[in-house]
């Protein structure tokens, strides 16, 4: 049986709201592996300056960015979606090893196969460094964002 990952395009504005909650989720719970499996096999990025191709270079990408922005906790929202597109505006706050805090914004589009598994993604990031007490996301680590926790336009994001 075919790999497959709901919802499926054509995108509804429900069911592309599902898939960035989803995606959210998974990148919450920092998990490589979880993560790379909602992307195509032959997936493509670009996520800043780097370019990657495939799901191995997906979970090396993913080990090294989580072995280095420690306590990662996102937000993402919908911004506009088409048939089978996505663009997504996020926002995620980590700190380094030597403890300076950072909230990362940006922006990424998304474009999906049939199967529901997403097959390019551009993501472009900004970070700006932050005291600790400037921080907005204080939920348990590796966990989803609580369902009463603001989203980034309810927190001004």
């Amino acid at each position: 049986m075919p790999e497959s990952r709901p919802p499926f395009p054509p995108f509804s504005e429900e069911s592309a709201a599902l898939k960035v909650r989803g995606a959210e989720d998974a990148w919450n719970a920092c998990d490589p592996g979880r993560v790379s499996l909602a992307y195509t096999p032959d997936s493509r990025w670009r996520n800043r300056a780097e370019f990657l191709v495939g799901r191995s270079e997906i979970v090396a990408f993913l080990t090294r960015k989580w072995a280095r922005e420690l306590d990662y906790r996102l937000i993402k929202e919908l911004w506009a979606f088409t048939a089978d597109r996505i663009a997504v505006r996020f926002a995620y706050e980590w700190h380094d090893d030597s403890g300076n805090w950072f909230r990362s914004y940006g922006n990424e589009n998304w474009q999906f196969a049939e199967n529901g598994l997403m097959k390019r993604r551009i993501a472009s990031i900004n970070d700006l460094p932050i005291d600790e007490g400037q921080r907005l996301y204080h939920w348990p680590r590796l966990a989803p964002r609580p369902s009463d926790h603001p989203g980034l336009s309810d927190l001004g994001l």
